[in-house]
């Protein structure tokens, strides 16, 4: 996988959007209890059970959302002692959650640094020409749709499971869509793993192509040990969506500049006006 670092395409605004989003997810992030221990791997049991409370409250369960039916005991936060040894307590909800309104919540969680910083790279490169297209408020709404659909196709896949959906990841997919849709041949700037990180400038449709070829060949288990926990489908149907939304405006996108300097080993060559 390429690591996206640059894209050489600059904004005409501010993507305020794009900042308050990174900025809450950063501050959610920090403030997720439980969650600095687990991520050092030194946490306590006291610490894990306060993240999974916190998870089961917030977080997306595909069989809450699909049937609305919610459990009639959860995680409190709290140790117990069982038979088995010590354990975290189970009890009654102490709340009222909505399982339509955890797909918004869900949105601004992650499981780990990699998984924030991940989300939000590809959020920082690629969102902010997008929210320049479609405006601040616009944006907003396309950002929380794509995330809604990647959950709620995600849930539909999944519908018996009872394993918390969290991250980014769906409507972020969104913004890739979108960007491929609207600037195609826009350059991107990568490192790829090859012995060393190599540097090279690539077409974003060559970059967000191959992002989402991937993401195809996980979603079906090939290539990845991991496929169990990553949500490759809400990924794919996150980025279906955002190219289908942003559709509709690719007609009057202007293009990106044309790149000059080494691109792909070779010297792009200025163009000649007469």
């Amino acid at each position: 996988m390429v690591i996206p670092v640059h894209d050489v395409n600059p904004a005409r605004r501010t993507p305020w959007v794009t900042y308050a989003l990174i900025a809450a997810n950063v501050v959610v992030f920090l403030s997720t209890p439980g969650l600095a221990g687990s991520v050092a791997g030194d946490s306590s049991l006291a610490q894990l059970c306060q993240l999974h409370a916190f998870l089961d409250r917030y977080a997306v369960v595909p069989q809450e959302l699909i049937h609305h039916q919610l459990p009639r005991l959860v995680p409190t936060g709290d140790v117990a002692v069982g038979p088995r040894g010590p354990g975290c307590a189970v009890g009654p909800p102490g709340y009222d959650k909505s399982p339509e309104l955890s797909v918004l919540t869900a949105m601004f969680l992650h499981g780990g640094w990699l998984h924030l910083l991940g989300n939000m790279l590809f959020l920082l490169i690629f969102g902010n020409n997008v929210e320049d297209r479609m405006g601040h408020v616009r944006f907003t709404l396309f950002y929380a749709v794509c995330g809604y659909a990647a959950s709620y196709a995600f849930a539909l896949l999944n519908a018996g499971s009872a394993e918390p959906l969290i991250g980014a990841s769906g409507a972020i997919a969104g913004v890739l869509g979108a960007y491929l849709v609207l600037y195609p041949k826009a350059r991107v700037w990568v490192l790829v793993p090859f012995l060393i990180f190599l540097p090279l400038r690539l077409p974003a449709w060559l970059v967000l192509g191959l992002w989402f070829v991937l993401q195809a060949v996980y979603s079906s288990g090939e290539g990845v040990s991991d496929a169990g926990t990553v949500a490759y489908a809400a990924h794919i149907v996150g980025f279906l969506a955002g190219m289908l939304l942003a559709w509709p405006l690719k007609p009057g996108t202007p293009p990106p500049p044309e790149p000059r300097g080494l691109l792909f080993g070779r010297r792009a060559r200025p163009r000649q006006t007469w």
